[in-house]
């Protein structure tokens, strides 16, 4: 329980701390016009007010990533905590802030334009076909996640066949057309009207779980603690922890995703001021979620059991045991639909987000309904068809190209705070933590390279200086180059 409380007391107070030197650092004017008034088009462009901006930004940015990551990431045992707390506070949540104040500074850009503009014409084609991978992956991993919840879910009532290829179709069908009215109408009429609903379960479905784990620790359950002899590598499998805990656990700690979604905020932000709450906070409330889910899984399971469990399907039938186990079947019922919201939120979000990546890289206007599903329409024809893959194949990929993202847009962060003579090593320190472990991923791993791990660690470092010293030498040529709009 000490592990526990100290993790979340840590992060909630990082938000305080280390959040407030990162908005300082930023510098923020709370006298400039937002891109949410300056260009108010009444779709994308929609000044929206700070608790329903935060809420968006919330469940937008908390897919299952911040339920399913930490459950696979609880068969490492403790060590995971640490991760998610020194993760989230000095990577994601800068990550987070960094992007979504850029992007304010200039019109509510996304990641390929910001790399376009910081880092040179060529990166911004190479970042629009990784990010509109990614927003693609993410998608489909998001219409599959939730749907086999829910099939799990309405299976526990004998509502429908868990096992039903039939039931789960009807149910990815409901999803997909949920997502596409959200992806075409207006930012404030679903998104901004059905979200503080989603949140409100959210929230109290997550709470419910993280008392229920205070309130019943030690009688039906205890919790893990970080100790000197458990600060080990307890997976069953011996999978190693660098690499692969940081790919494991991403959103929670640092997710590239934060990326593709936070631009969309920065369009509908009223002042610079509430940037720290909506984009650091928001963070920092899912490295919490992550510390619950995490916790949740290691107490009622033992590292091999729960990866028996995880072998079963995907790690949503943790989530239906942990939820009845811990809450009985009414309570815990409302825990499982609070977790079913989120990769809804994000899902909707990533397709909305996928639409404005490619419609401002085309250069097209959003403001018809026509030229909406001349991107659209096809978008959701490619998502229908990878749904037939394999979901672990898909969120293998997913994994490695969310975290390259996340350093992609570390790295642009970087750029903007050397040119304006900011502290540069707030972005560039994570940034270069994580070049390494994607350099050492597809080297090792069997969707890379599968070269050996000490010898890909090697290779790896000499690759990270390499590119961190040439990125840096280019950077320092374009100190006051840049203008913000």
């Amino acid at each position: 329980m000490i592990t526990f409380i100290i993790s979340v007391l840590c992060l909630i107070i990082g938000y305080f701390i280390y959040g407030s030197y990162v908005e300082k650092n930023f510098a923020i004017n709370p006298d400039k016009k937002t891109p949410a008034y300056a260009m108010q088009d009444g779709s994308d462009y929609v000044p929206m007010n700070k608790p329903k901006n935060a809420i968006i930004q919330l469940l937008n940015i908390a897919g299952t990533g911040p339920v399913f990551g930490p459950i696979l990431g609880a068969l490492y045992g403790p060590v995971a905590f640490i991760w998610i707390v020194l993760g989230c506070i000095f990577a994601g949540a800068v990550h987070d802030y960094y992007i979504g104040m850029i992007s304010l500074r200039n019109k509510g850009a996304f990641l390929p334009t910001l790399a376009g503009k910081y880092i040179g014409n060529g990166m911004r084609h190479a970042v629009n076909a990784f990010s509109a991978i990614l927003l693609l992956l993410v998608g489909v991993v998001f219409v599959l996640s939730p749907a086999k919840l829910i099939q799990q879910t309405l299976s526990t009532y004998s509502l429908v066949d868990k096992t039903s290829a039939t039931a789960l179709l009807i149910i990815i069908c409901c999803i997909f057309f949920y997502y596409l009215l959200s992806t075409i109408l207006p930012i404030d009429k679903i998104i901004g009207w059905i979200y503080p609903i989603f949140g409100f379960i959210m929230v109290i479905s997550t709470f419910s779980i993280g008392v229920s784990l205070l309130y019943n620790n030690n009688s039906t359950y205890q919790l893990k603690e970080l100790t000197f002899s458990s600060l080990t590598n307890m997976h069953p499998n011996a999978v190693s922890i660098f690499p692969v805990l940081f790919f494991t656990i991403s959103c929670g700690a640092l997710s590239g995703f934060h990326a593709t979604q936070s631009p969309m905020i920065s369009r509908t932000i009223q002042n610079e001021k509430q940037g720290r709450f909506i984009f650091y906070g928001m963070m920092i409330a899912e490295g919490v979620i992550a510390m619950i889910w995490a916790s949740a899984a290691m107490a009622l399971f033992e590292g091999q059991t729960l990866y028996e469990l995880i072998k079963q399907g995907t790690p949503s039938v943790i989530v239906d045991k942990v939820s009845i186990l811990m809450l009985g079947s009414t309570l815990g019922t409302l825990a499982i639909l609070g977790v079913i919201v989120l990769p809804i939120t994000s899902g909707n979000s990533a397709f909305r987000a996928l639409r404005l990546t490619i419609a401002e890289y085309i250069k097209l206007p959003q403001r018809k309904m026509f030229h909406k599903l001349v991107i659209t329409l096809p978008i959701f024809v490619i998502a229908y068809i990878l749904t037939k893959m394999d979901f672990e194949i898909l969120w293998r990929y997913f994994n490695w190209a969310n975290q390259a993202t996340a350093v992609i847009a570390l790295f642009v962060s970087t750029k903007y705070l050397i040119v304006n003579k900011k502290n540069y090593l707030v972005t560039l320190i994570p940034g270069i933590f994580m070049l390494y472990q994607i350099y050492t991923y597809i080297l090792s791993e069997k969707i890379g390279f599968n070269i050996p791990l000490n010898i890909s660690y090697i290779i790896a470092a000499v690759l990270t200086v390499g590119t961190t010293v040439y990125f840096y030498k280019h950077s320092i040529k374009d100190i006051g180059k840049f203008k913000e709009d």
